[in-house]
């Protein structure tokens, strides 16, 4: 097991009130165990954020670089309006 450091957290009292609940409801062990999940979680989040902002990043850099001629707003925003009419319109399967 890694080393563990011991902390003591404030949550507010609705907080604390949800982690006892899952102990008591045996979805935990303890209530340490219920903020390493909830970290866990967290983290995992973080990253995927992160990623996602590295990737709207490298799309946002390439669309500056694309000297291309773009679509006049009028005509995209027509485009997707025609389109999610067609489909509001379609019948349901």
């Amino acid at each position: 097991m890694p080393t563990v450091e011991k902390m003591s957290i404030a949550l507010p009292k609705e907080m604390a009130t949800l982690v006892r609940e899952a102990v008591a409801a045996g979805e935990y062990a303890s209530s340490s165990e219920v903020v390493r999940d909830a970290l866990r979680d967290w983290n995992e989040r973080r990253g995927l954020k992160q990623k996602s902002l590295k990737t709207l990043g490298r799309f946002w850099r390439q669309a500056l670089e694309d000297k291309r001629p773009g679509i006049p707003m009028d005509e995209a925003l027509d485009g997707l309006e025609k389109k999610y009419r067609t489909m509001a319109d379609a019948p349901v399967k």
